[in-house]
């Protein structure tokens, strides 16, 4: 019953959020006693600040009550933001860990520590040990944000800069001249 109760209520979550401004990260619904426990995890580009979580969950809680129907219950709503241990596992986690350290466990070879910059969309650009590698996302494991306790170095923000640049560059078609 939870899972179906999930499906039907997801649209209506995911409306909610992306009307607030954000991404749905997550969602489920659990059974809690009498109540269900309806939990949200929201994220976006710039990351989600305590009051930004508290008007999704006004925006959520509104959506619920409206479609009352649907839950036919007492529930508990949960929102909160993905953690720093939430793994990258789509393009937008990747664009959004950008400068930042991650390990990396590839399916198959050693993990490896690089810094993140382009999330292109099928693989992220990755400085490692001082070289640029495309990391495909189906060939990843695993990959989590290291935590950092210092400024990133200069020369790797500025090479990783320079690599997004060469890139856009190197997409971008030039326009023809009307005639």
């Amino acid at each position: 019953m939870p899972n179906d109760l999930a499906s039907r209520l997801e649209p209506i979550v995911a409306e909610a959020v992306k009307a607030a401004g954000f991404d749905l990260d997550s969602f489920e619904v659990q059974q809690a006693g009498r109540r269900q426990l309806v939990k949200v995890v929201v994220d976006g580009d710039d990351g989600v600040g305590l009051d930004e979580v508290a008007s999704v969950s006004r925006a959520v809680s509104a959506a619920l009550d409206e479609n009352e129907h649907v839950i036919a219950s007492a529930y508990t709503l949960e929102v909160t933001s993905p953690g720093l241990d939430r793994p990258l596992t789509v393009q937008r986690h990747w664009r959004r860990a950008k400068f930042r350290l991650v390990k990396v466990t590839p399916a198959e070879g050693a993990a490896f520590i690089g810094r993140v910059g382009h999330a292109g969309e099928k693989a992220a650009r990755v400085l490692v040990d001082g070289e640029i590698r495309d990391v495909g996302y189906a060939s990843v494991a695993k990959a989590v944000i290291e935590i950092e306790f210092k400024q990133p170095p200069a020369e790797d923000l500025k090479l990783l800069e320079t690599d997004a640049s060469a890139l856009n560059a190197a997409t971008t078609e030039p326009k023809e001249e009307p005639k």
